[in-house]
């Protein structure tokens, strides 16, 4: 795959980084060999030269306008919102306070822009944008990946199936794997994640993982006498 940073952070206003020619030429080559792009775009100065050119996927999209959002649904281009990882630098500030372009300053533009994320996310939902699951994993999110969930779902609105969707065969499909993972079927490769309650009756079920399979290798089993 071909990741391209095609704006700035949202910290700094996720303002176009590079040209719409520069662009357009990284999207084009990578599809012309075979390759995903997946661009880093806040906004959509960056993201609209992104779709137009044929991209895999736009990742945050933190103030992307209807325009855009339309435009990705008609082209079946991928949206990450990764709504957890600004939750976890929130979260974990005095971890990355002053690291970089993590000043106070950022800290107020994350916290101010996380809302306008969500009502992101919503408007990308309600336009049949294909949503994917991701973390970024940045902010120390390795193992509470599935917080994603429940962002997704309490705050993002959601369905909770959808949300499942969304970081299964969904993403399986934008990675260009579905014919290998993401879905329970014959021939599919055994991964398997269970969880000690219905997340479609509770979404915050997902943080209770009790059985873990990968590959058919049983990774985790913790039995109901253990719970």
């Amino acid at each position: 795959m071909i990741k391209l940073f095609a704006t700035a952070s949202s910290r700094d206003g996720g303002k176009q980084t590079m040209t719409d020619a520069q662009i357009e030429a990284a999207c084009m080559e990578a599809k012309a060999q075979g390759l995903r792009a997946a661009v880093h775009a806040h906004a959509a100065g960056g993201a609209k030269p992104a779709v137009l050119s044929g991209c895999t996927s736009i990742e945050h999209g933190t103030f992307l306008t209807n325009e855009v959002l339309d435009l990705m649904a008609e082209r079946g281009v991928y949206l990450d919102t990764n709504l957890s990882n600004v939750y976890n630098y929130l979260e974990h500030k005095q971890a990355f306070l002053e690291l970089g372009n993590f000043t106070e300053q950022g800290f107020a533009e994350m916290t101010k822009d996380l809302p306008i994320r969500i009502d992101t996310l919503r408007r990308a939902l309600a336009r049949k944008v294909r949503v994917v699951f991701g973390t970024d994993a940045v902010a120390g999110l390795h193992g509470l990946n599935h917080e994603e969930f429940v962002y997704r779902v309490r705050d993002g609105g959601q369905p909770a199936m959808d949300a499942i969707v969304s970081a299964t065969s969904r993403a399986a499909e934008s990675l260009g794997l579905d014919s290998r993972i993401g879905s329970i079927a014959a021939g599919m490769e055994a991964d398997l994640v269970a969880t000690d309650g219905n997340p479609l009756e509770d979404i915050t079920n997902v943080r209770r993982v009790v059985f873990v399979m990968k590959g058919g290798k049983v990774c985790k089993n913790i039995s109901s006498s253990a719970r």
